[in-house]
């Protein structure tokens, strides 16, 4: 596989300015300030938000978090957009994305931000510069005040020289920190008492389950939340681990595989959301039964099965067969389209590609980064330095890779154990805060995170049912991507906020 397609698995403004940023003749001393000594800038802009007209202050800062001697280990830089005048009662909405190693360039300016980027919205790749800044009546500045963290290692954010990586890249390291930038964000704007929600997409809906035990259950000096809003969820990773043996695996892929053949006209169905269902049926049913059996399975049994799962999959029976009825989601990404010359997406499967050549199990790369990274780059860099003046020569990270090579899995420092499942802190935070709420929003097409894994995660024992808002999409892995999906994402994510 390419580097590119590994880092996949990892995952002009026109607002008018009413402020300047800084002196021009300081713009140079700036650039050349230690990497720990920390830089703000501010601009007061305005924009049409959930059709609202709301005026607000952008502003780009770092954070720098210290050891106890005092020595600066981390710069960690946060964009927020706080509605002006400032009110203390507003909900305040603290958003990161995944990886780990991913920057927050993916939510900010694809989905919540006042601008965003504009790419092709049915699937084709977004092709060569420039690529639309445009404004973006979806993002959530009318229902929250936004605050975008991208944590050690993704964005512009970065450890200084002779930290160790081994007390920030980590489940429970990288908690810690992003802790301790939301509680310095909420003591220097006075914020403790305002609504507060944490959420993410992807590894940043792990990062929330932590974040959610480090702001809440660790200490006496509890940060209380509101909602916790989780994107792609991916929770427990035990379940999509194709290690020979764990059938789980195959069985929550299944349903994805069903709306991809759906989508891409191999398999009949009223609608992504129908076959789904069905599939899931099919899934938790005969279909881990026979898994289950292993060479205990009857042969009528088997044919039985291998027959429905071709109906559902799109893939021959001879093909299923082969596979011993058991298909990685690589090889599906290169099989349905075989016969087309195409494969799919992986953290979106309406996206195809073109390989080398048509041998082969896996493809070449993901077609679904691919066509979309050039535009979000292009688009972060533009604002947060030609607009918001952020000063640096350093690269933005927007899928970096030093924190995933490091990345300390286990919850406890013990090294990652068999099974990783972060659900139970979910669980944990739910029953101990009468008044916190969830909300999980899925993509029909998304195999990275897929929709039945996260079902799986989040509705096992010890996890209150009741305060659960579960949405789908008909996009995939960044839904909203697709421009009918983001504007839903919105609407539903303020309907939740609002609901407090």
């Amino acid at each position: 596989m390419t580097p590119r397609f590994l880092a996949a698995l990892a995952a002009a403004s026109t607002l008018a300015l009413t402020a300047p940023i800084t002196a021009q003749d300081s713009a140079k001393a700036e650039a050349t300030k230690p990497a720990a000594e920390a830089q703000s800038r501010t601009r007061d802009l305005f924009g049409i938000f959930g059709g609202q007209r709301i005026a607000y202050r952008a502003t780009i800062a770092d954070t720098v978090l210290s050891n106890d001697d005092g020595k600066p280990e981390a710069v960690i830089v946060t964009t927020s957009y706080v509605k002006t005048p400032a009110d203390p009662t507003r909900p305040v909405f603290f958003i990161y994305n995944g990886g780990p190693g991913s920057g927050s360039v993916w939510l900010q300016m694809g989905a919540f931000g006042p601008k965003r980027v504009a790419i092709p919205s049915d699937a084709r790749d977004d092709g060569a510069p420039p690529y639309p800044l445009r404004d973006n009546p979806d993002s959530l500045l009318d229902v929250a005040d936004l605050v975008f963290i991208d944590p050690p290692g993704t964005g512009f954010s970065h450890l200084t020289q002779g930290t160790d990586p081994k007390k920030y890249y980590g489940l429970r390291q990288d908690a810690r920190a992003v802790s301790k930038v939301i509680r310095r964000w909420i003591n220097d704007n006075g914020r403790w008492n305002s609504p507060k929600f944490i959420g993410g997409e992807s590894y940043g809906t792990t990062r929330t389950a932590m974040l959610a035990d480090e702001l809440e259950g660790s200490t006496y000096n509890d940060v209380g939340l509101n909602g916790l809003i989780l994107i792609s969820t991916i929770l427990d990773f035990g379940i999509e681990d194709t290690t020979p043996g764990n059938e789980l695996a195959y069985v929550v892929t299944l349903p994805n595989m069903a709306t991809a053949a759906w989508y891409h006209g191999k398999v009949q169905g009223e609608s992504a959301a129908a076959v789904a269902e069905e599939a899931r049926r099919f899934a938790i049913g005969p279909f881990a039964t026979a898994l289950l059996k292993g060479q205990d399975l009857p042969e009528t049994e088997r044919a039985s099965v291998r027959r429905e799962l071709s109906r559902l999959t799109g893939l021959s029976e001879t093909y299923l067969d082969q596979a011993n009825l058991r298909v990685t989601d690589q090889r599906f990404y290169k099989e349905l389209l075989r016969d087309r010359g195409q494969t799919v997406g992986r953290l979106d499967s309406r996206y195809t590609g073109m390989d080398y050549d048509n041998a082969g199990e896996t493809p070449d790369d993901d077609p679904s980064f691919y066509g979309i990274d050039a535009g979000y780059t292009a688009a972060i860099n533009s604002w947060a330095r030609e607009t918001l003046g952020y000063r640096t020569d350093r690269e933005y990270q927007s899928i970096g890779r030093e924190p995933g090579r490091n990345w300390d899995w286990s919850l406890d420092g013990s090294g990652r154990g068999a099974y990783l499942n972060v659900a139970p802190l979910i669980g944990q935070a739910l029953r101990q805060n009468s008044g916190l709420r969830l909300f999980n929003a899925q993509g029909w097409y998304d195999f990275a995170t897929p929709f039945f894994g996260a079902e799986y995660s989040l509705k096992r024992h010890g996890i209150p049912q009741d305060r659960i808002t579960w949405k789908y999409y008909d996009a995939g892995h960044m839904m909203y991507i697709r421009d009918e999906d983001r504007a839903k994402l919105s609407a539903d994510i303020r309907a939740f906020i609002r609901a407090r």
